[in-house]
């Protein structure tokens, strides 16, 4: 395996992770605990289950439509004053992902819509190899 998605440099964010996962399905569940838990350890309970879903939800998409064999895809989960920010980045910059309306009988189509209803933000930035999409969930909802 290749990590076709090279280190950025250092953010000045409270708290910062970052994990490159394997392009199998089985790297989905690591991802979706490994955000949980680090919501929780770093005083955001309450976060923990909507970040391991946006997390999965945008995993699956890098795993579905951006990932190439044998090239890792990364997870970086950073903690802000405001924001609990999870970014996917993989290495395939030309497929962008954009959310639409599934038919009420389509199997897939839902993800982004879920990650819109539970993200204050969201974003695809195109790379000079890949793309990262991220969301920040809001640590202080009621503030805006």
């Amino acid at each position: 395996m290749t990590d076709s998605c090279p280190p950025r440099p250092p953010k000045s964010y409270g708290r910062y992770d970052e994990v490159s996962y394997t392009p199998y399905p089985r790297s989905i569940p690591l991802a979706r605990r490994h955000v949980a838990e680090l919501a929780v350890g770093w005083g955001h309970p309450d976060l923990a289950g909507d970040a391991a879903l946006v997390a999965s939800e945008l995993c699956t998409n890098a795993l579905l439509h951006g990932c190439l064999r044998d090239r890792l895809f990364r997870v970086e989960t950073s903690l802000t004053p405001t924001a609990l920010r999870i970014a996917v980045t993989d290495p395939r910059g030309e497929r962008l992902p954009g959310a639409r309306l599934p038919d009420a009988d389509d199997q897939f189509g839902r993800g982004l819509l879920i990650v819109r209803v539970l993200a204050g933000r969201w974003a695809v930035e195109r790379l000079t190899v890949g793309k990262t999409v991220w969301a920040e969930l809001d640590l202080y909802p009621d503030w805006k």
